[in-house]
């Protein structure tokens, strides 16, 4: 979002005849020493500048991406319909799980169950997830969907991520995070994040350190107009902004590394219910009827022919263990891995935050062995599981998605505002012209030099913003050689 500046151009307002250089030395001559915000203020406007100017196109991809990802949960409930959704008969009830899975299975007995994901209400229908299916990207499950009331197939479709997404939203959401040009793709919505704050809180800063009579949008024309426009719009969206930029940095590729590593290093790792079980437990008594003889009817081993002779509690006994434990829709069960693992239930609805429970079940007794509470994470665990689904729209569900589109609006606005007012800098071959060089040595050692290590901490952590940083100084050092060299150096 390229800012404007509120001084003079270079050049501009000099008495006729004089030349530039020796109107700013004589104004700098006879201008008291300036101080506080006064020195810090250019240096902020022309950082504000040119990040704003070179990285916005990187930030206006990932505003338009955002935001049509956060319309993709509302289209997706349109264009899978059919696979959602299924008429609820009169006075019928829903068959149990076991049924429905073995549906699923008969319609689809390649590849393995991942996780079974019971319908979460009435009409919905039930997700039996298969991983290792050909044809299906290894990073994806196969999501049956079966009708819970009748046990039809109503179709299939490739799942993404722990939101459940389909086709539609994992496209949308691949293009936001890297172009679909995989890990070499996730660079740009790296650098936009890394940036975006700096941006934000560069613009919010310049703006309360105007007059408030210069921040009137109503009868002015032109430039000021749209710096107005720029800085009313930009103040009310800059928290949400940064917002975006730290939550989004959480699970990027460097910087993301660097949260992991700190989180760790303090213990405020996301925990994990145990899922370890003594194998050789006394089993429950066998139920007569479907559950007879299903061995292992909702896991990877006997549920896929392996192991059959185990004993096997069942789904419905594991998701009945899982409703006395206070586990609520919608839930997800994960079957076991092996002979020393429990089934494990946890719940995955992201539109509240506390719903994050879960429990391991023994699949030979059906007795729950390990509970985690969603009140026992951590404090930046709880922050970070907040942070991502609030980002990606499902904290709050509908609310947070129009969230995020008005935020997605506004940045798009900015961008434009900014460079507009671009546009409108100077005259002649006065377009674009930058903010003047040199507001550095205005500002005082003992503000500049401690600013600097910051600059050089953060730049560490966040390498994508470290590195460009280091790249714009060094590009402007060099063209202010250039300039020195050919006699036109000039200074703010």
């Amino acid at each position: 979002m390229p800012a404007e500046s509120t001084v003079v151009a270079e050049g501009e307002g000099r008495p006729p005849g004089e030349p530039a250089e020796a109107s700013r030395e004589t104004r700098a001559e006879g201008a008291p020493k300036r101080s506080g915000w006064a020195t810090l203020r250019p240096l902020v406007l022309r950082l504000h500048f040119y990040a704003g100017l070179l990285i916005a196109p990187f930030l206006l991809v990932a505003a338009t991406t955002g935001l049509l990802y956060a319309c993709s949960y509302q289209a997706e409930k349109i264009v899978y319909a059919d696979e959602l959704r299924v008429p609820v008969p009169p006075g019928k009830g829903e068959l149990p799980l076991t049924r429905q899975m073995a549906a699923a299975r008969a319609a689809h007995p390649e590849g393995s169950i991942s996780a079974v994901r019971p319908s979460p209400e009435e009409g919905a229908t039930t997700r039996v997830l298969l991983s290792g299916v050909p044809g299906v990207d290894p990073d994806h499950t196969l999501a049956v969907f079966v009708d819970p009331y009748t046990a039809e197939v109503r179709g299939d479709l490739e799942q993404y991520g722990s939101t459940g997404a389909l086709p539609l939203r994992t496209w949308i959401d691949e293009l936001h995070r890297d172009l679909h040009l995989g890990e070499a793709g996730r660079l740009y919505s790296e650098l936009a994040a890394s940036w975006l704050w700096v941006i934000a809180g560069g613009g919010l800063v310049l703006w309360l350190g105007r007059r408030r009579s210069q921040r009137k949008a109503r009868g002015t024309t032109g430039r000021r107009r749209t710096l107005a426009l720029h800085g009313s719009v930009g103040v009310w969206a800059a928290l949400g902004l940064v917002f975006l930029s730290a939550t989004g940095l959480t699970w990027s590729a460097y910087a993301g590394q660097s949260v992991s590593d700190l989180r760790e290093a303090i213990g405020q790792t996301t925990p994990a219910v145990s899922s370890t079980v003594t194998p050789g437990a006394e089993p429950a008594a066998e139920p007569a009827g479907e559950h007879s003889g299903h061995g292992g009817s909702g896991g990877s081993g006997a549920a896929d022919g392996e192991g059959a002779a185990r004993a096997d509690v069942g789904l419905d006994a594991v998701l009945k263990a899982a409703r006395g434990q206070g586990l609520s829709n919608p839930v997800e069960i994960v079957p076991p891995a092996d002979a020393s693992s429990a089934y494990v239930v946890r719940q995955i609805q992201r539109s509240w935050p506390e719903k994050q429970d879960s429990i391991a079940v023994d699949p030979a007794n059906g007795e729950v062995t390990d509970v985690l509470r969603f009140d026992d994470y951590p404090v930046l665990a709880k922050l970070t599981r907040w942070g991502i689904d609030a980002h990606s729209g499902s904290l709050f569900g509908l609310v947070n998605q129009f969230a995020l589109i008005a935020l997605a609006l506004c940045l798009i606005l900015l961008i434009v505002w900014g460079y507009r007012m671009w546009w409108q800098r100077g005259r002649g071959s006065a377009f674009g012209r930058p903010v003047a060089r040199g507001a550095w040595q205005n500002v005082p050692a003992h503000v500049l030099v401690p600013l600097l290590a910051a600059v050089a901490v953060v730049g560490y952590f966040v390498p994508l913003l470290g590195i460009p940083l280091a790249a714009f100084l060094a590009v402007d050092i060099a063209l202010g050689e250039l300039a020195y060299r050919r006699g036109r150096r000039t200074y703010a």
